[in-house]
C-alpha cells in the first residue's frame, strides 16, 4: 500500500528484517530506537518508554508496526510494565493524537499458553492472568490494550510470531549456541514435543502482509509459523549443528526442570529486592523455560494465511542451511 511507517524496535533482528522489507515494499521508512545505527532508514531516537520521544517519533506517520519490548525470561516486574504495557500505550495515545492511522501490533503465541500443550491451536485469546512468566503476561495486556483501541480512526491487528531465528539471532540460536558451547545446554523431558517456529524473514513477510492486509485483520489476533512443527531435541539439535556447536548431553525431567525453575526465580526475585546479593542475567531454567522445552506448542495457520494472503517462503531446512 506505502505511505510513512515507524517500526519500533527496530535494533532487533525481526525489527531490522521488517524495516528493510517495507523500504523495499515502497514504504517511506522511520525507525525508533534507543541509539543510531547508521543504517539506510530515517532515525527517530529515543526510549519508548519516554512519552515525548514517541510523540515525536509517531508524528507525521500513516502507520506503526510496533516490536520494541522487553523480551528477558527474569528482570523486575515494573520494567516489564513500563516497557511493553505503558510502551504500547504511548504509541496508540500518540497515534490518537495525531489522527489516527493503521497499527500492526507484534505480540507472542506465549499470551495464550498456559503451561498446558498446544496441539493445532488457534490464535486463542490473550489472557494476562494464565499466561506464564512477566514477559508473556505484560504482552498479554498489551495485545489486549491494542485490539480494544481498534476504532474507526485507528485500524489494528495483533500478530503473533513464534519462536522467531534466523542468522544474527541473539535469542533463541544465540543462547542455544552459547550453552552448548559451555556444555550447559540442557533437553527437558523426552524432547519429543512438537514445536513450530518462524524463520525471521518469513516473519517479516507476514508482518508486511498484516500491515497491508490491515482492513480484512484488523481487530484480530493472528499467529504466525513456518508450520512446520519438529520435535524439540530434533530443533535444538539440528540448530546444533548449523552454528558448529556440540549437541546436547544433558537431559533434565520436567518435575526436575520446573522445580530448579522455580528455585532460581525465587532466587532472582530476592537479588532484586536485597542490594549487593549478585543479579542474575541468564538464569539455567525458570517455570517458563521449562514448560516450553517440554510442552508442545503448534498453531494451525490456515486461518493466518487465508486473512494475509499469506505463506511462508524459506522452510525449516533451508533456514538452517542459511543459518
Amino acid at each position: 500500500m506505502g505511505g510513512r511507517v515507524l517500526v519500533t524496535g527496530a535494533s532487533g533482528m525481526l525489527g531490522g528484517a521488517t524495516a528493510d522489507l517495507l523500504a523495499d515494499h515502497g514504504w517511506d521508512v522511520t525507525v525508533m530506537q534507543r541509539r543510531t545505527a547508521g543504517g539506510r532508514h530515517r532515525e527517530s531516537l529515543g526510549d519508548i518508554r519516554d512519552p515525548d520521544a514517541v510523540e515525536r517519533a509517531v508524528r507525521g506517520q500513516d502507520a506503526v508496526v510496533h516490536l520494541a519490548a522487553k523480551v528477558d525470561v527474569v528482570g523486575p516486574w515494573r520494567d516489564f510494565v513500563d516497557v511493553n504495557v505503558r510502551g504500547t500505550r504511548r504509541v496508540i495515545e500518540a497515534l490518537r493524537g495525531h489522527g489516527g492511522g493503521r497499527l500492526v501490533q507484534v505480540s507472542s503465541p506465549s499470551v495464550a499458553h498456559s503451561g498446558h500443550s498446544l496441539a493445532g491451536a488457534g490464535a486463542t485469546p490473550a489472557s494476562p492472568m494464565r499466561a506464564r512468566g512477566h514477559y508473556a503476561r505484560t504482552k498479554a495486556a498489551a495485545e489486549l490494550f491494542a485490539l480494544e483501541a481498534d476504532s474507526p480512526d485507528l485500524a489494528v491487528t495483533a500478530v503473533r510470531p513464534h519462536l522467531v531465528w534466523g542468522p544474527g539471532d541473539t535469542q533463541l540460536v544465540g543462547r542455544i549456541a552459547q550453552r552448548a558451547h559451555q556444555g550447559r545446554l540442557a533437553l527437558v523431558g523426552p524432547g519429543t514435543a512438537l514445536v513450530d517456529t518462524t524463520y525471521v524473514d518469513n516473519a517479516a513477510e507476514a508482518l508486511v502482509a498484516a500491515l497491508d492486509s490491515i482492513d480484512v485483520a484488523r481487530s484480530q489476533a493472528l499467529v504466525v509459523t513456518n508450520g512446520e512443527p519438529r520435535p524439540i531435541g530434533e530443533l535444538v539439535g539440528d540448530i546444533c549443528r548449523a552454528v558448529g556447536a556440540p549437541a546436547p548431553r544433558l537431559r533434565l525431567p520436567t518435575p526436575l526442570a520446573w522445580g530448579l525453575g522455580a528455585a532460581v526465580e525465587g532466587v532472582t526475585a530476592l537479588s532484586e529486592r536485597v542490594p549487593g546479593l549478585p543479579t542474575i542475567t541468564q538464569p539455567p531454567m525458570t517455570r517458563f523455560l521449562a514448560e516450553q522445552l517440554s510442552t508442545a506448542h503448534w498453531f494451525d495457520q490456515r486461518h493466518t494465511r487465508e486473512v494475509l494472503d499469506w505463506r511462508p517462503r524459506v522452510s525449516v531446512d533451508e533456514g538452517l542451511t542459511r543459518l
